[in-house]
C-alpha cells in the first residue's frame, strides 16, 4: 500500500492486464485504475466491501486499460479521469480492438468505447483520493497521454515501465525515444525504494530497474524497442 491507500491488484482479461482498486484511508472511498477487458468482476469486491467508487482512472487510453470505463461509470456513477492526449484514443476502444484482431489478438472479444472524461490529468496538478494526494507525472512514449501516479513510496506506472522491460512503442502515437526519456528523466530520479505497480506483470522498484532493466543498462538497447 501507499502510506495511506490500500492497493489491490486484479490481473484480468486476455491481455493479463493489472486493474488496481485503490481504497482510501476511510475504508469507504475507492478509485479504480485501468478497468480493462473482463474487469467487470471487480464490481463484486466493490459491492462486498461497500465501497463508494469515486474515480475511474486511466493511466493511458489503450483498449486493455479502458474497456470497462463505461460499465463502471454506468454501474457506480464514478467520475472518469485521464490525460487529454489519450481521450480520443479511449473513445475509440472498439476500433482499437478491431485493429488488434486483424493482428490475430483478442479474437472474438468486444469492447465498449469509453465515455468522455469528467476531469483531465495535468502534470503538476495533484489528483486526490479520499484526502490522499497523488502526484501526476506525464510519461508519454507508450501512448501520447500516458501518466504515472505517485503517492509516497508507491508509483502506478501503467505500461510505461515493467519489471525488466518497458511498454511497446509500435502502436499509433508510440515513441521509443520518448518512452526512454520519460523513464530516465521522470521516474529514475525517484527514490530507489519506490514500488512500481505496472499495467502488466509483477511489481518492481525504481532501484531494481535502474540497475537491471536491459533497456537502460546498455546503450545497445536504445532504438530497438520491444
Amino acid at each position: 500500500m501507499t502510506d495511506q491507500v490500500q492497493i489491490c491488484r486484479f490481473t484480468i482479461g486476455p491481455f493479463a492486464e493489472n486493474c488496481y482498486l485503490l481504497i482510501g484511508p476511510s475504508g469507504r472511498t475507492a478509485g479504480l485504475v485501468d478497468p480493462g477487458l473482463g474487469s467487470e468482476v471487480v464490481l463484486e469486491t466493490v459491492q462486498e466491501r461497500d465501497l463508494e467508487l469515486e474515480w475511474i482512472i486511466n493511466t493511458h487510453g489503450h483498449v486493455d486499460h479502458v474497456a470497462g470505463n463505461r460499465f463502471f461509470k454506468d454501474q457506480t456513477g464514478a467520475r472518469l479521469i485521464l490525460h487529454p492526449a489519450d481521450a480520443q484514443l479511449a473513445a475509440n476502444a472498439s476500433r482499437q480492438l478491431a485493429s488488434l484482431q486483424l493482428m490475430g489478438l483478442g479474437t472474438g472479444l468486444r469492447a465498449s468505447d469509453s465515455p468522455p472524461p469528467d476531469d483531465l490529468f495535468e502534470e503538476g496538478k495533484p489528483f486526490v483520493l479520499d484526502g490522499v494526494r497523488f502526484d501526476v507525472i506525464h510519461t508519454p512514449g507508450h501512448s501520447p497521454g500516458g501518466v504515472s501516479l505517485r503517492s509516497g513510496r508507491s508509483l502506478i506506472v501503467g505500461d510505461t515501465l515493467f519489471k525488466g522491460s518497458i511498454g511497446r512503442t509500435d502502436l499509433p502515437g508510440g515513441s521509443y525515444p520518448q518512452l526512454i526519456a520519460s523513464v530516465r528523466e521522470k521516474l529514475f530520479c525517484l527514490p530507489g525504494d519506490t514500488v512500481c505497480y505496472p499495467g502488466h506483470g509483477p511489481e518492481t522498484t525504481i532501484e531494481i530497474e535502474r540497475r537491471t532493466n536491459p533497456f537502460f543498462i546498455s546503450d545497445s538497447a536504445v532504438g530497438t524497442g520491444p
